[in-house]
């Protein structure tokens, strides 16, 4: 058992009167969990009751740098591009499987989501999909901005934009943009 799984045995287990201070360890660790995925800190400060000063010190601690600053991503619109689609597309399907099989805190259900997602994604490339737009792509589809559409196809759910009237919807699998998957770099010669 890792340290992290006993703590958190520990915190399940405690009496009433200790679990204050243990509901503060409960929520670090989640905060730690969050910043090891990428969430950036306004993530964190949503879905933890830690203090900004205190999250910013733990990410310090962990990263050793400071946080990144700036805004959330926070257009749809990336979502519904070639590559992004199918990456959030696969996730969302993920988030909706672990969902639906537990009753666990919507938190818990993306971080278990993102762990499978990144279990698709090849060894030493980058994932298509961050943790902080994973977790804004549940936003919005919370919130009504994107929804599920079935391809005329392949019968697959794919995310599209809430007001996309389109009839016979056909997904980026099956019928990829001419430009897909070309970098405008020349390959390597091999």
């Amino acid at each position: 058992m890792t340290a992290l799984a006993s703590l958190k045995a520990v915190v399940a287990r405690a009496d009433p009167g200790q679990r204050r201070l243990l509901d503060d360890v409960n929520e670090t660790l989640l905060a730690i969990e969050l910043f090891e995925l990428g969430a950036r800190l306004q993530v964190t400060q949503a879905e933890t009751t830690l203090s900004r000063d205190r999250l910013i010190r733990l990410y310090k601690e962990l990263h050793r740098e400071s946080p990144p600053k700036g805004m959330l991503p926070f257009s749809e619109d990336w979502y519904v591009t070639w590559m992004p689609n199918i990456h959030a597309s696969l996730f969302h399907a993920l988030y909706r499987s672990v969902s639906a099989q537990r009753d666990i805190r919507r938190i818990a259900a993306i971080i278990a989501a993102y762990r499978l997602y990144l279990e698709h994604v090849p060894r030493g490339t980058e994932p298509v999909l961050s943790f902080t737009r994973a977790w804004t792509l549940v936003k919005f589809v919370e919130h009504d901005m994107l929804h599920l559409r079935t391809c005329s196809c392949c019968k697959g759910s794919f995310l599209v934009l809430a007001y996309e009237l389109e009839l016979g919807y056909v997904c980026g699998l099956c019928k990829p943009p001419s430009r897909a998957g070309k970098t405008g770099r020349p390959a390597k010669a091999g």
